[in-house]
């Protein structure tokens, strides 16, 4: 096959892509890229398609995208829409004045499930389970992919979705390994539903800045979820870790169902995790490499919009790609509109995060969602 300098089959503007990571965002990544045409190769380090985590919330932003690629109705399907209200450790709700309903609404989607719908769409022929992007070289026309198992790939461009350890990162900006936000923890579990509340009781803020609650998924199931900022010292097992906290979301009866969900999961289903950070990168892509998702700004999940965001990064590298013909170009054009657009979310998660109760959080995260909502990108070419 013939291909041209600027990384485009001649005559067709068809590109080899090959995706690092088959997560979320990897996944959509390869989904949108293949229905412009593309020849895209997934590689994930997995044997098998999976999720790191319970469940994701999915504003109206990312289902467009999934729209886009025929599988919206799907993902409402295996979703639960929350209507989300805030309370404090006590349970008083709270909704700030001045924002409709659309700014507390999103879907809550268990991440298997979600997974399993995008591999669908990207077609089983595509992936390459079992191996692991390592690297890359750049040639004045291509680039070439290196693999764990020391084989390589060529292609026009790579796409490094593989999350806040990124090995494409690492190739592409040294020294910009993810790190510790200090203090900073979250505990969640899926369990079989109970007796607890069908609405949910997402978010709830309490003590010590800590924050969590529980949701419903289908299928008869509900994940509870705590986080906290500056836990201090983490004595016992993650399940008395996550009940300590869980206490301070829980007064005066309020969450007596929460601290019962957790004193009854068991421990090997619970995931604990430190939460890791992506410094802010000088830059996102190179003539032939583009970063997207947790890759390139992997944020704290307190703002909640992390798998959105990272969607979001699939339509506007979609749309950038489809615009011009010239590689270098198109990539430059995404960095651009994605940093401008990074810029604010950071400005608002420190806002979110430094809420001082749960009035002041719920008018901090309504502003944000209400600003998330007006200004997504969204782009019909």
């Amino acid at each position: 096959m013939d291909f041209g300098t600027n990384g485009f089959r001649q005559g067709k503007q068809i590109m080899r892509v090959v995706v690092a990571g088959g997560g979320l965002v990897g996944l959509t990544a390869a989904a949108a890229l293949g229905q412009a045409g593309h020849e895209v190769t997934v590689v994930e380090q997995a044997s098998e398609i999976r999720a790191a985590g319970a469940g994701i919330g999915l504003w109206e932003n990312a289902l467009r995208e999934f729209d886009r690629l025929g599988i919206g109705a799907d993902v409402r399907s295996a979703g639960h829409e929350i209507d989300a209200w805030f309370f404090d450790a006590a349970g008083r709700p709270v909704r700030p004045a001045g924002y409709g309903d659309d700014a507390h609404r999103f879907l809550f989607v268990a991440r298997p499930e979600l997974n399993v719908l995008l591999a669908d769409a990207v077609g089983p022929q595509r992936i390459r389970l079992g191996d692991r992007v390592t690297g890359f070289t750049e040639t004045g026309d291509g680039v070439r992919v290196l693999l764990e198992s020391g084989r390589h790939l060529d292609a026009d461009l790579l796409v490094g979705a593989d999350g806040v350890h990124s090995k494409v990162r690492a190739a592409l900006v040294p020294d910009s390994a993810a790190r510790p936000d200090a203090g900073h923890y979250a505990w969640r579990a899926v369990i079989p539903a109970g007796a607890e509340r069908p609405e949910g009781t997402v978010l709830t803020v309490g003590r010590d800045r800590t924050r969590g609650g529980y949701s419903r998924l289908p299928g008869d199931r509900t994940m509870w979820m705590v986080n906290q900022f500056d836990v201090g010292e983490l004595p016992g097992t993650p399940r008395d870790r996550a009940l300590a906290r869980a206490h301070n979301l829980a007064e005066n009866g309020w969450h007596d169902e929460l601290l019962r969900m957790i004193e009854a999961t068991p421990e090997d289903a619970i995931l604990e995790n430190p939460i890791l950070l992506v410094p802010e990168l000088p830059h996102w892509t190179s003539a032939h490499v583009a970063l997207i998702g947790d890759a390139a700004h992997g944020l704290s999940p307190h703002i909640s919009a992390g798998g959105t965001l990272g969607v979001e990064d699939v339509g506007v590298l979609r749309a950038c790609l489809s615009a011009t013909a010239d590689l270098p170009t198109a990539l430059r054009e995404y960095e651009r509109r994605r940093r401008e657009r990074f810029a604010r979310v950071r400005e608002f998660s420190a806002e979110i995060e430094f809420a001082a109760d749960a009035g002041q959080f719920a008018r901090r995260y309504a502003a944000f969602s209400h600003w998330m909502l007006t200004t997504a990108p969204y782009d019909e070419n």
